[in-house]
């Protein structure tokens, strides 16, 4: 049976800046992803560029799959190294919205005074983003949802604070799209069971991927509250054994997790 790791990337599998330790421990785990065989499965609101980017600057293991904005793009590595698409997914996407492309969208959006538009390179074609102030982010999201909801578009919100800029960020996505739906569409695609994947993150926006009947891994930085709810989920339903809360940090809470769930 083949062995899936599949994992977030900010605060999660790339190394902390003030943990060395993080850096050998990365080291560690991508020679056991070889001499495993474990097929490694990135899943991260970052677009396709800033992935490459970040295999780069912090000396990655290559991922066999790439599930990127926020769950909205999924891209196979080719055996000459580079990405490409997945145009079942696509198809599957554009199913979900139909005619309301989010060329649509960002017109009924462009008189919301509380929006900024993201840069061009964070926009996608099944994903639009914005800016917002984050003091006002619950208010803005209502009001977004409100417009959303009258105007009955096929789309669903994301709201979150980017932790590096403090920005409010407003992401709009397919109906029900997030890095959780992709990994469920991606596993089903590939023909595997729940049991063969281990998740791994460390915030918010994983939660759903997290409570989603895979083994997860939730990395040691990850916020209390975040730990004692995906625990509380795995215990309501008696599957404790299938959570482990890493007392490490990032890259080094990944490494244990994998251990402790078998992978190698």
């Amino acid at each position: 049976m083949s062995k899936v790791l599949a994992t977030d990337l900010d605060g999660t599998l790339i190394p902390l800046q003030d943990k060395p330790e993080n850096k050998a421990d990365l080291v560690k785990l991508e020679e056991a992803l070889k001499e495993n065989s474990v097929t490694l499965t990135f899943v991260t609101g970052r677009h396709l560029a800033s992935v490459q980017d970040a295999i780069e600057r912090y000396a990655l293991p290559k991922p066999n799959w790439v599930i990127c904005d926020v769950g909205t793009s999924i891209y196979q590595r080719t055996d000459g190294g580079s990405f490409e698409i997945a145009q079942a997914y696509v198809d599957h996407l554009k199913g979900i919205v139909g005619e309301i492309s989010t060329t649509k969208l960002r017109e009924e959006f462009a008189s919301l005074s509380s929006l900024r538009l993201q840069e061009e390179e964070k926009q996608g074609p099944f994903k639009l983003s914005f800016y917002c102030d984050a003091k006002r982010l619950h208010a803005v999201h209502d009001e977004v949802l409100q417009q959303l909801t009258h105007r009955r578009l096929p789309y669903s919100l994301i709201s979150s604070v980017d932790p590096f800029t403090g920005d409010g960020l407003i992401d709009l996505l397919p109906t029900d799209v997030s890095k959780a739906h992709a990994l469920q569409w991606w596993t089903d695609h590939a023909g595997m069971d729940n049991k063969q994947l281990v998740f791994c993150g460390d915030s918010g926006n994983d939660l759903a991927a997290m409570t989603a009947g895979y083994r997860t891994i939730v990395v040691g930085n990850a916020s209390p509250e975040l730990m004692e709810t995906v625990h509380q989920h795995y215990e309501s339903r008696m599957q404790v054994d299938r959570l482990y809360l890493a007392e490490k940090p990032a890259t080094s809470g990944v490494l244990a997790g994998c251990r402790h769930f078998g992978l190698f």
